[in-house]
């Protein structure tokens, strides 16, 4: 119900109000109720989702009744509103009630405001340091401005006054994720310091009636958080001054020394309250200045390593200016430890030196009060050096062939810039691109730069904030000037089209190259003529598909290369991005282009020269031929005809629903009970996957986890041999997390897996059989036949889902030699697959699903959005357009706001997404799609009118926690706090208010309330630590199949083996030690084995995946898998490359890795999955030998 107040001050605020009506509202246990004041109008509205308790409020309170509410001494006046409450609102305060009742009625133990806030006098930033034994603060930054700092729910806000004679204030945020400790002084010298693991998000705020808070502060007057001055604009910048911004990005060291000597009692109160508070340790420190200052430390470093280390390898001095610049090691101990590393270089080389220093990086703590001074001396840095030259020396052989193995990876050098620091990462294997081909032997003279956030995402767009100075200043000035590493000056070059999205681009150095010394300029000079493009955005497309990752390439005669027309009617292109090629040039493909051998693909996505698209068999070509078509070819002038594949229809691909998909066909007619039936299905096959080996075998499988390591075989074959893994704790961990990121895939995403269904690249039927309004789908094994639903992701409008026929074809068509894809017809008013999310055939793939329960019941018409022209500058365009182009994408990308927004009408407007506002929220999409090409962003002052409420399958991340152990945690408030507290940081921000979540009644949200984490997760477990499984012969399950390996093999001699298998196993362990370091979202902090063996990056709150985590976790499971198959490698085919004593070895393998336990490393642990790498190499071999004896037997 909605009631009207009126009779209210003007001066009167919505808190003030608010907390009016809570102590009134005590009496009719209203605990949720909305109070909105209407501005200069003396009045509110109040909302209270309980109808009867809101008819007995104004029961007591209404006209007639003698009962008054008083603001002040004024009395305030209540009846019913003539209108109906806002719908969302209520069914926001209803859900908010319910979660309420819930959670409980504990009464609050929540910290109060002000014992969360405490003044400082004096504010310094450097690094910790070590005076023989004891611990000091090394202060390379210190001010004098006094303030104050809050500590909120999530993070602390340092808050630094303003002089006389300004009307700005200085902020520093620190989220609590990235506070490695608070180091607590003495209250002789009452002190905080925080050590940090990246640096801290810093704002210029202009304050209001700032004259007034300097005039209290001047007399000694406290003031109010609730009463401080209220910012009216808020700045992102990239430090407090220029002193502050030569150390900002290397030194994660900041000290406050507070104004009362009683705030140290009460800061430690707080913290040993305040479970989401980092911890902390009493240790009184001092203060010293530094001899020299940090920035000329820095530039002593880096003019030591380009004037004097001639010598030393380039990926020696990045590394060794990586130790600094990222903040390992102070510049002064890097160049006392210079010599130990040059006289390594010149005992065992550079890739050794590399290998030990990259190695180090894992090895070096944290300093402060828990760590030892004795850890940072030169001398046992340079015994951990040593030690490490060693172990890299002994894995030689196997670092240098696995190098050598994937021709089409090649180590990278990285940088990531944010707004406050430059950092260094690498070398990490990536996939080759043309450029990075072409100079096969200098990609060291290339860098993958991207520009992100300090916790290594985005820079978040906030509408409260100016991100004027780090894109315009900041990252601009490292894009038009240079990143200086040993001396090397690195420019930007270039980026491809999902770099762009990704934030990332490439930057050059100058090098020589066949007696010719190359720059940027002249790199792209030599890609191809791109001098007629007028388009910045089209221009840095092209260039950028030079730098598209592509797996391997062919060589390709240009005598082999002839023009096809495009099939053009109506004004649009039916053949746009695609062509076809002979049997003969098949044949060379399948013959050099190595991921094809064996599942011998008929369609490839291709760069060749200035072309691109898809090229695909046609049996009818004779000789050594391949067409491309006016709609492939984006630029001439290159002179490389090589077949560059980015992808190919190896194997048909697997289709699953999205959010979008089952939104649309919920409004077209398909039932909600279908959508519910295949996630019951879907989790009920989790479920038995935790219960049954068979199933567990067969889910692992389709995830393609430890697909190297034959993991899927090796559980199947315990099975057989009477062990579980559900006895293994590793083994029981991996089946586990594995299927639970599959659950919060489908409780978050709605990733619901489709049998009936499946996605394929899609290409034009060449031979003209194909009528309209028919396709040919074909996998590898099947035709589809019959009326299907057909899409393309992204779908937003309506329209994007669409029927056809699925037909076959005559036995004697060339499209009968074709395999997984989907050929559309040629005819029509409109081709196929630009009706579907604007699609084309350059590599676009498609969802045909030929579940008739998933059929609309009716379709419309798709959707036609007007085409936008390119950006015109009317002149060449210069490495400045490219760059321009860059930041405006990196400020305006509002891809991912619109499509969230435009999920969150469709559930609030009746006709879903046949609403006019989600039309336009999906042309604007469109728009937004188009943007990386056209340079023009879309215009978000035609945004639909929305309010902050969403449904609740939007909320932010799971309650469920994963913790590192596998140890699952409710994430949601505790009981003893009150979420109606405001946070103390978070009200600071000027204009914000937080979304608020209703439970809503659509499939989607049924969906979303229909699985339960903690009790899914609960359930299996609990069932696999008591199922009655145990063998009572006791012992470990790996131990009882160590037993029986030797039973089997007692005859088999092995133990001449075991220096082999201890290498292998050492080699095995520093790639994975690697792995968990090098995809870890920050590189301080590395993944546990376990996230690496399953694939997965969970994060620093082990909650839900953004994107770049689940794109993180695609390529570390690429690196591992090839990691895991160089490693079995070693085993069966031993030094040599001859399979001869595999099984040997591999017994050698399983005993050392049984017996020989890995040392616990620091901040990781023991490593373990050898062992189970190993076994299951060693069951296969041993299969082969007891068939083998078996025949030998029978004949």
């Amino acid at each position: 119900m909605e009631v009207f107040v009126r009779n209210i001050p003007d001066q009167g605020t919505e808190k003030q109000l608010k907390k009016i009506f809570q102590s009134c509202f005590k009496e009719f246990r209203i605990d949720v109720f909305e109070c909105h004041k209407l501005r200069s109008r003396g009045c509110a509205l109040l909302t209270i989702p309980d109808r009867k308790k809101a008819e007995l409020f104004l029961a007591a309170y209404a006209a007639p009744t003698n009962r008054k509410l008083l603001y002040m001494t004024r009395p305030m006046y209540c009846s019913k509103s003539k209108n109906e409450p806002d719908k969302f609102l209520l069914q926001t305060l209803q859900k908010e009630a319910k979660d309420k009742a819930v959670k409980g009625t504990a009464a609050s133990g929540s910290t109060g405001r002000s014992e969360r806030e405490f003044g400082y006098n004096i504010m310094s930033c450097g690094l910790w340091d070590y005076h023989g034994s004891d611990l000091v603060f090394v202060a390379h930054f210190q001010s004098m401005r006094r303030g104050s700092i809050m500590f909120g729910k999530k993070a602390m806000a340092l808050l630094m006054d303003p002089t006389s004679a300004e009307s700005f204030r200085h902020r520093l945020d620190f989220p609590f994720s990235s506070m490695q400790s608070i180091t607590i002084g003495s209250h002789q010298e009452p002190s905080l310091t925080f050590t940090l693991s990246e640096a801290p998000r810093i704002y210029k705020e202009e304050v209001q009636d700032q004259e007034l808070a300097n005039t209290l502060r001047a007399l000694s007057l406290h003031i109010a958080w609730q009463d401080k001055p209220k910012v009216s604009k808020r700045i992102r910048i990239t430090s407090i001054s220029k002193a502050h911004g030569g150390i900002v990005g290397s030194c994660f060291v900041y000290r406050v020394l507070l104004s009362d000597v009683r705030g140290v009692h009460r800061i430690k109160s707080l913290l040993r309250e305040g479970k989401e508070l980092p911890p902390s340790v009493p240790w009184p420190t001092s203060v010293i200045s530094p001899k020299y200052d940090f920035d000329s430390q820095m530039a002593q470093l880096i003019s030591v390593l380009h004037s004097e280390c001639d010598s030393l390898d380039f990926g020696i001095k990045f590394q060794v200016q990586r130790l600094a610049q990222n903040g390992y090691l102070a510049p002064t101990r890097v160049i006392e430890l210079l010599p130990e590393i040059i006289r390594m270089f010149y005992r065992s080389g550079g890739s050794t030196s590399v290998d030990a220093l990259r190695r180090l990086f894992k090895q070096i703590p944290f300093a402060g009060p828990e760590t030892t001074a004795e850890v940072f001396t030169v001398e046992s840095l340079s015994k951990v050096l040593c030690n490490n030259e060693k172990a890299s020396i002994a894995e030689r052989s196997f670092t240098l062939n696995h190098a050598k193995q994937y021709s089409h990876i090649c180590p990278v050098y990285r940088a990531t810039v944010t707004p406050t620091g430059t950092y260094l990462e690498g070398p990490e294997p990536e996939t080759m691109n043309r450029v990075l081909r072409k100079y096969s032997k200098l990609t060291d003279c290339f860098l993958r730069v991207s520009f992100l956030d300090e916790d290594s995402e985005p820079v978040r767009f906030d509408r409260f904030v100016s991100l004027e100075e780090i894109y315009h200043s900041r990252f601009k000035d490292v894009l038009e000037g240079s990143i200086n590493i040993a001396g090397r000056y690195y420019e930007f070059l270039g980026f491809s089209h999902s770099a762009l999205r990704d934030q990332s681009c490439w930057f050059s150095c100058p090098f020589e190259c066949d007696g010719y010394e190359l720059n940027a300029r002249a790199i792209i000079a030599k890609l191809g003529d791109f001098s007629t493009i007028r388009s910045p955005a089209k221009c840095a497309a092209r260039i950028g598909q030079a730098f598209s990752d592509t797996n391997g390439s062919v060589k390709l005669p240009v005598t082999a290369v002839g023009a096809l027309p495009d099939v053009e009617r109506n004004g649009r292109v039916f053949s746009d991005g695609c062509a076809t090629f002979s049997s003969d040039i098949l044949e060379r493909i399948w013959h050099d282009y190595a991921p094809a051998r064996g599942l011998n693909p008929t369609l490839f996505q291709v760069r060749i020269a200035g072309a691109k698209g898809m090229i695909s068999l046609d049996s009818r070509l004779e000789g050594e031929i391949l067409f491309l078509r006016p709609s492939m070819i984006k630029f001439t002038g290159s002179d490389i005809y090589d077949i560059e594949i980015c992808g190919s229809g190896a194997r048909p691909l697997p289709m699953y629903l999205n959010r979008q998909y089952i939104k649309i066909m919920e409004d077209l007619g398909v039932e909600p009970e279908v959508f519910m039936e295949l996630q019951n299905d879907a989790v009920d096959q989790l479920r038995q996957t935790t219960v049954s080996p068979l199933n567990a075998s067969s889910f692992i499988r389709r995830n393609n986890i430890g697909k190297a390591a034959r993991l899927p075989w090796f559980i199947k074959k315990l099975y057989y041999l009477g062990l579980t893994f559900l006895e293994d704790p590793f083994l029981r961990n991996t089946i586990e997390l594995a299927v639970l990121i599959q659950l919060r895939e489908l409780k978050h995403r709605s990733r619901i897996l489709i049998e009936k269904g499946v996605t394929l690249y899609g290409i034009m039927d060449e031979t003209g059989y194909l009528p309209e309004g028919t396709i040919y789908a074909c996998t590898d094994n099947d035709v589809i036949l019959g009326r299907v639903t057909i899409a393309r992701a992204p779908a937003l409008h309506p329209g994007d889902i669409q029927l056809v026929t699925a037909i076959d074809v005559p036995d004697n068509s060339p499209l009968t030699a074709l395999n997984n894809c989907v050929v559309f017809s040629q005819y029509g008013k409109r081709d196929l697959p630009s009706q579907l999310s604007g699609g084309d055939l350059d590599g676009d793939l498609y969802n045909v699903i030929w579940d008739t329960r998933l059929q609309p019941k009716f379709v419309v018409g798709p959707a036609e959005y007007p085409r936008v022209s390119p950006k015109d500058i009317e002149r060449p365009v210069e490495k400045k357009d490219m760059t321009d182009h860059f930041i405006l994408f990196m400020e305006n990308d509002q891809l991912g706001r619109l499509a969230t927004l435009h999920v969150q009408l469709a559930d609030q407007k009746e006709r879903g997404t046949h609403d006019p506002d989600c039309i336009k929220l999906a042309e604007m999409h469109s728009t937004a799609v188009d943007f990386s090409k056209t340079g023009i962003p879309v215009e978000m002052a035609q945004c639909p009118q929305y309010r902050r409420f969403r449904p609740d399958f939007q909320a932010p991340g799971p309650h469920v926690k994963i913790e590192k152990d596998l140890k699952v945690v409710d994430g949601r408030p505790s009981e003893n706090t009150d979420e109606d507290d405001e946070d103390i940081v978070t009200a600071l921000d000027p204009g914000t208010s937080k979304y608020r979540y209703y439970e809503s009644h659509k499939v989607l949200g049924r969906l979303y309330r229909a699985i339960d984490e903690t009790d899914f997760l609960a359930d299996i477990q609990k069932h696999a630590r008591n199922s009655n499984i145990s063998d009572t012969s006791g012992g470990t399950m790996i131990g009882r199949l160590w037993d029986y390996v030797v039973n089997e093999t007692r005859l088999v001699q092995w133990v001449h083996h075991r220096d082999w298998a201890r290498d292998i196993k050492e080699a095995y362990e520093a790639i994975t030690l690697d792995t968990m370091y090098s995809s870890s979202p920050h590189s301080i902090h590395p993944l546990t084995e376990l996230e690496v063996f399953v694939g997965t990056v969970l994060g620093k709150s082990g909650g839900l995946q953004t994107r770049r985590l689940r794109e993180a976790s695609v390529s570390m499971k690429e690196k591992f898998e090839r990691d895991i198959a160089f490693t079995v490698e070693c085993i069966v085919k031993g030094p040599n490359g001859e399979r001869e004593e595999a099984l040997e070895r591999s017994i050698a393998c399983l005993s050392v890795a049984l017996e020989e336990a890995t040392d616990s490393l620091v901040k990781v642990g023991k490593l373990v999955s050898f062992r189970y790498v190993a076994a299951a190499i060693c069951l296969r071999e041993l299969e082969g030998f007891q068939k083998l004896a078996a025949s030998s037997f029978l004949t």
